[in-house]
C-alpha cells in the first residue's frame, strides 16, 4: 500500500520534524509512504471570514492539485468519524482488500480545508474533539498509521 500524508505548512520546528521522520522510516518496510507539503498562506491578524474562507480555498486548491484521480482520500477534520487504533487497522486492511492501493491523508493549515478538499475526500477522519498543533497533529497521524501496520502484520504494540 502507498501512503502519502499530504499537509498545509512546513515542519519548522525540529523535534517534530525528527519524530515525523523517525515514523516514516519505520513505516518504510510496510510499503512506500510519501509527505508532500504544500505552502501555508499568511493568514492576517485581523481577518474577515470571507478572508479565511479565500485562504482556504486557495490552500485547497494546492492540495487537490495533488491528489490524483485514484487516491484514496482520507481528510482529517475535527467533525470526521472517530476510531480506536484496532478499528482503524482494520479500516486500512479493508481498502487494502477493496483494491485501494494509494491512500493520502490530507491535513489542513491552522484554517482548516476547504469544503472543495472536504468533498473530493472518501472520509472523514478525526483524532478526537480536541485541538491539537498541526505540527503533532501530523506526527500522531504518521503514529497511527505505523500502530495500524503493527497491528495488522500481529506484532506487538503497545496499548
Amino acid at each position: 500500500m502507498n501512503v502519502t500524508v499530504l499537509c498545509v505548512g512546513r515542519m519548522k520546528e525540529k523535534p517534530y520534524r525528527q519524530m515525523a521522520d523517525e515514523y516514516r522510516k519505520r513505516l518504510g518496510r510496510f510499503g512506500k509512504i510519501e509527505e508532500t507539503e504544500v505552502p501555508d498562506l499568511a493568514e492576517p491578524e485581523k481577518s474577515s471570514p470571507g478572508t479565511e474562507e479565500r485562504i482556504r480555498q486557495r490552500e485547497g486548491e494546492q492540495l487537490l492539485s495533488r491528489i490524483r484521480p485514484g487516491d484514496y482520500v482520507i481528510a482529517m477534520a475535527i467533525d470526521g468519524k472517530t476510531r480506536s487504533s484496532e478499528d482503524f487497522s482494520r479500516h486500512l486492511q479493508d481498502l487494502a482488500m477493496q483494491g485501494h492501493s494509494s491512500l493520502v491523508f490530507v491535513i489542513g493549515g491552522s484554517l482548516g480545508l476547504s469544503r472543495e478538499v472536504l468533498a473530493r475526500a472518501d472520509e472523514h477522519l478525526s483524532m478526537g474533539p480536541m485541538t491539537f498543533p498541526h505540527q503533532l497533529a501530523r506526527v500522531m497521524v504518521y503514529e497511527q498509521i505505523y500502530r495500524a501496520m503493527k497491528i495488522a502484520a500481529g506484532e506487538r504494540y503497545h496499548k
